[in-house]
């Protein structure tokens, strides 16, 4: 439940610290006095997102924060999941800089707004007048029926499922477009991959074929080159070795009289010995020169498909070539597990939607069985509230599809007097008569589910006299079973509340600002008569006000 309160700078607040009861805590005041602002602080607490409107001086930071006390299992599990400590208290707090900027935390670590709206809807609810039209909404209906039938473990289990189901079914479609959109160019892409892999190339293929090709065109005259150049090193009748042979010899005979000479004939010993072997290897390449035109046109057919090819695919060498064949069989392959990726998604939207379905027949089930209680509980508390003679109904209507609550739709069905038939909520209740069915819906759920807190502001709207009492009186009983903060307008609710507090607005030297206190008994006195008054308060106000308040 809710401990206590502590606002900093925010809108006219400069200071505000407030310890609740246990039990039911009454707030009035003037209109214009502060409420609504006391209120937007609380939501900033259950994590409404923050504006640098808020702070009210743009030289400090605005600081909203509040001490929780709960031991619900649910409560401990959020503490475990999201690795934060949980000690005796739980502390929410909101800092917002003057720049607009937020930050978030729970007992002192921080935290996101989504982790801030998680743990303080187990811990707070704040109902508005305005929520009423919440009873106009099938989800919200939904809700309340889902609360008396007890199945939060199932329906959860369902929304996983569901939330998993649409994640998949949003994916098959996508891959079965993609997959749609590249069977058309499989057959060219099979072409493309077939006609690279029938070539056959290589890394640096065309360089090779290139000069082998060159070297087949010209064999005729390297040959008779190549045999010349044989005649003038080593096989004429004046070659450069055998004339260098005879050099050596003539300069070998008077070696022994200048060392000088005798290097001279090793130098050219040497160069005997090397022209020896470029003459060998000259006449070992003209052997393998040969005319062979069909060998040239092979090269030529060769040389013409990597060409080809290259021009085709835009690149210049065959080692660009071969990495765009690489590129074509991984797109071929991921067209081939687009299909197997569409067979899995299949399989498991398949699987999904039974037992999406086995689940939602047993939420179906579940509701159906509850709704009678609901409906009698309802009316019950109608009655009890000035409605003796209000009729209400659920109407629960069966889906053809799945929906994020299961495959059933509902109407809340009324009727306030006798004689008129059941319609809609929205179509056929005023606004008195929305604040009290809400009421009712809200002080039955409540115990359902087991909130600890729960704020009412200003749902009496519409109700007045002995209506406005019994409304009091319920949300006392309320009271009994967990905290209430009912902040009001009618002296015949406010009379009710185990603690009373006021907010006023006070003047100061430049600014106005909006304060809040506990009042006493006295006080207590007349603040109720002044609203029975609606001004300065009389003597019969003054009586008055005492007589509720000793009731």
């Amino acid at each position: 439940m809710l401990r206590a309160i502590h606002i900093r700078n925010y809108a006219l607040i400069d200071t505000i610290d407030v310890s609740f009861p246990d039990n039911m805590a009454i707030i009035t005041g003037e209109t214009g006095a502060g409420k609504s602002i006391l209120l937007g602080a609380l939501f900033l607490l259950l994590g409404q997102r923050a504006e640098s409107e808020l702070v009210n001086d743009k030289t400090k930071k605005c600081i909203v924060e509040g001490e929780f006390s709960s031991k619900h299992p649910e409560i401990k599990n959020f503490f475990a999941q999201n690795d934060l400590d949980l000690g005796n208290e739980i502390l929410i707090r909101r800092e917002i800089s003057p720049e607009g900027k937020s930050r978030a935390f729970i007992n002192d670590t921080p935290v996101t707004l989504v982790q801030i709206k998680a743990l303080a809807s187990k811990l707070i609810d704040i109902h508005s007048q305005h929520e009423n039209l919440l009873l106009n909404e099938s989800g919200f209906q939904l809700s309340v029926v889902d609360a008396y039938a007890a199945h939060t473990t199932l329906l959860d289990d369902y929304k996983k499922q569901f939330s998993r189901y649409k994640t998949v079914a949003k994916e098959l479609e996508f891959q079965i477009i993609r997959e749609a959109e590249a069977r058309k160019e499989k057959d060219y892409l099979e072409f493309q991959v077939n006609e690279m892999s029938e070539a056959k190339l290589e890394v640096g293929e065309e360089k090779k074929v290139e000069e082998e090709l060159e070297m087949l065109t010209h064999a005729d005259q390297i040959k008779a080159l190549l045999i010349a150049s044989s005649d003038i090193l080593q096989s004429g009748d004046s070659n450069l070795v055998a004339a260098l042979v005879d050099v050596k010899n003539k300069l070998a005979s008077v070696a022994n009289y200048n060392t000088a000479i005798a290097d001279l004939v090793t130098r050219i010993n040497s160069m005997v010995v090397e022209l020896k072997d470029i003459s060998a290897e000259v006449e070992n390449i003209e052997q393998k020169i040969n005319h062979d035109p069909k060998r040239a046109n092979t090269l030529s057919e060769r040389l013409d498909t990597i060409l080809r090819l290259a021009q085709k695919h835009r690149v210049n060498t065959s080692e660009e070539l071969l990495k765009i064949e690489e590129e074509l069989v991984g797109r071929l392959q991921n067209i081939s597990s687009l299909e197997t990726q569409i067979e899995q998604l299949q399989k498991e939207k398949n699987a999904l939607d039974e037992a999406l379905k086995k689940m939602a027949v047993r939420i179906s089930a579940g509701r159906k069985k509850v709704i009678p209680k609901l409906e009698t509980d309802i009316q019950d508390h109608l009655g009890a509230l000035g409605m003796p003679n209000a009729r209400f109904k659920i109407d629960l209507l069966p889906l053809e599809a799945f929906a994020a609550l299961g495959t059933d739709d509902v109407r809340f069905m009324f009727s306030a007097n006798k004689g008129k038939d059941l319609r809609e909520v929205e179509k056929v209740a005023s606004g008195g008569e929305l604040s009290r069915l809400m009421l009712v819906i809200k002080a039955l759920v409540a115990k359902l589910t087991d909130m600890p807190t729960i704020i009412f502001d200003e749902i009496d709207t519409g109700v007045s006299g002995q209506v406005a009492g019994q409304v009091a009186e319920l949300v006392l009983k309320i009271s009994a079973s967990m905290q209430v903060i009912m902040i009001t307008h009618l002296p015949q609710i406010a009379s009710r509340g185990n603690t009373h507090f006021m907010v006023y607005k006070e003047d100061q030297k430049n600014k106005t600002v909006t304060r809040i206190r506990q009042l006493t008994a006295d006080e207590r006195v007349e603040e109720i008569a002044r609203m029975i008054s609606m001004g300065k308060p009389g003597s019969s106000a003054i009586k008055t006000a005492t007589e509720l308040l000793a009731k």
